[in-house]
């Protein structure tokens, strides 16, 4: 087995998204060091979140919707919000719409890249190119579905809004996550058919989230729309 091929196969797809999605910041980039600390965050958050599911397997067995949107999405999404909550949300570089979606982005890709090396390890360099397109970037949609809504909730003018906004930064990945597990794990040869078309909404739902966020930060040039002005 050559490790260093492994290695390159794991964290690839990881980087090559967390690098589109920060280069798309065009007016006020984050500084690198805060995303990459992010990022190993996430890659340690794995161990934690692995024991918690196994402890939750081990008290509520493993039925479909349960294991699917509780045990995997909700427990993975809930402990990545936390930890971009207490890292990134009251760092005072967390000025404008973008930046909740680049922190989120470098967290959860972090995460999928320490969950993508388990699985080359344990199946194979040939599972690498399906789980690059699938679960490694569905953890960075995730990530910018969380970090869009919790930088909504860090602008938030009143409680009520923050309370709203930091709840759907929570439950807008899980629902998404909680789904596309579901396609994969109790679909059977169906998934195939259905992951396709899953992924394709995702990414057009997230590069629009993505795109709202840029459009409307504050830095952008004078006479575009504020992004909490409505």
């Amino acid at each position: 087995m050559n490790v260093l091929s492994y290695i390159v196969a794991g964290f690839a797809p990881g980087i090559a998204l967390l690098c589109y999605f920060y280069l798309r910041d065009q007016y006020r980039p984050e500084p690198i060091k805060y995303v990459l600390k992010m990022f190993i965050a996430g890659l340690f958050l794995v161990f934690p979140t692995m024991a918690l599911q196994h402890a939750f397997r081990q008290g509520f067995g493993e039925p479909m919707l349960f294991d699917s949107f509780v045990t995997i999405a909700f427990l993975e999404e809930a402990l990545k919000c936390f930890f971009l909550y207490q890292m990134a949300y009251k760092f005072p570089g967390f000025e404008e719409p973008y930046d909740g979606i680049v922190y989120g982005v470098a967290i959860a890709l972090g995460f999928a890249t320490a969950e993508n090396m388990f699985y080359i390890f344990i199946n194979g360099i040939h599972v690498a190119w399906l789980r690059a397109l699938v679960p490694v970037s569905g953890h960075a949609l995730f990530g910018v579905l969380m970090g869009f809504y919790l930088a909504k909730a860090r602008f938030a003018e009143t409680r009520k809004r923050w309370v709203k906004w930091t709840a759907w930064a929570v439950c807008i990945p899980v629902a998404a996550h909680g789904c596309l597990d579901f396609i994969l794990l109790y679909t059977d040869v169906f998934w195939k058919w259905i992951i396709g078309p899953f992924m394709i909404v995702l990414w057009f739902i997230a590069l629009r989230r993505a795109k709202i966020a840029l459009e409307r930060s504050p830095f952008a040039k004078a006479g575009e729309v504020g992004y909490y002005s409505t």
